[in-house]
């Protein structure tokens, strides 16, 4: 049980950038039937408490129940020691909570299904062809990098649509692509998670080993800094106490208490 709560752990940690707090619950709180139960707690955006994840020790509580058994290697019959682990949906509205912001979703790297999404810019119709089979060519370079990478060429939409569109999908990366970029052998790149100008780098060139280590990089940087946020988030709003006046008071306020445990 406590080896599947650590494994529970690391994924939030290192996989969805959610830095959840494990930990035991308390008797009255233990699933009904097991011998300890083992949770990781996460802080949502708006301060509220999220069950991300329990693990169960059985013991032989139902084994003994069921009547389930093993024999041992000395031939003895056994009732045998269970287990009983999840993660489920209510995780995925934790990764919402968590990094979501007015704009909409901004999923870390690691767990986005589209890393990148290209989006080809041109005005005039001869400009189209140019355009696009440089779109194609950068798209093979991340594809072929293993990078998640999708190109939005439909012309239905306008490029500043798609650009909201896909803020709001949370994808991290948008790569803008227009007839000056092929010009200068560039594209321009706009990070998820530093609005407007600030997110923006020109210039990134095209050549596949140049642009496939910056991408990368970027990538882990946005995922090294979804964490640190949420954790600087969490961390700013717990606050120790040592009565129950205390207690009350941060309670009321809004944020995580922490304090000493002297109950079962």
């Amino acid at each position: 049980a406590m080896q599947m709560i650590d494994v529970y752990t690391k994924f939030a940690y290192e996989q969805a950038a959610i830095p959840v707090i494990p930990g035991r619950k308390s008797r009255v709180e233990t699933f009904a039937g097991a011998d300890r139960t083992y949770t990781i707690e996460a802080m949502m955006g708006d301060k509220k408490a999220l069950q991300a994840g329990t693990s169960h020790n059985l013991g032989q509580n139902f084994s003994r129940a069921f009547e389930t058994q093993f024999m041992d290697e000395n031939g003895q019959l056994e009732h045998v020691w269970q287990t009983s682990w999840a993660i489920s949906t209510r995780f995925v509205g934790g990764i919402i909570m968590t990094h979501g912001d007015d704009a909409g979703l901004m999923l870390p790297p690691r767990i986005a299904p589209i890393q990148v999404v290209i989006v080809p810019i041109w005005k005039k119709g001869d400009e189209k062809g140019v355009v696009m089979e440089a779109v194609a060519s950068v798209q093979n370079t991340l594809k072929e990098a293993g990078i998640r990478v999708k190109v939005d060429d439909s012309e239905l939409r306008t490029p500043g649509w798609k650009f909201n569109f896909y803020e709001m999908k949370g994808v991290p990366i948008r790569i803008e692509l227009g007839p000056r970029d092929v010009k200068n052998r560039s594209v321009v790149l706009s990070r998820r998670d530093v609005p407007g100008k600030q997110g923006k780098e020109f210039g990134i060139s095209m050549e596949p080993s140049i642009l496939v280590d910056h991408i990368k990089g970027r990538l882990e940087e946005i995922q090294a800094s979804l964490l640190q946020k949420a954790i600087t988030f969490r961390d700013s709003n717990i606050v120790d106490v040592n009565s129950y006046g205390e207690l009350k008071e941060v309670i009321s306020e809004g944020k995580w208490a922490r304090g000493p445990w002297s109950a079962r």
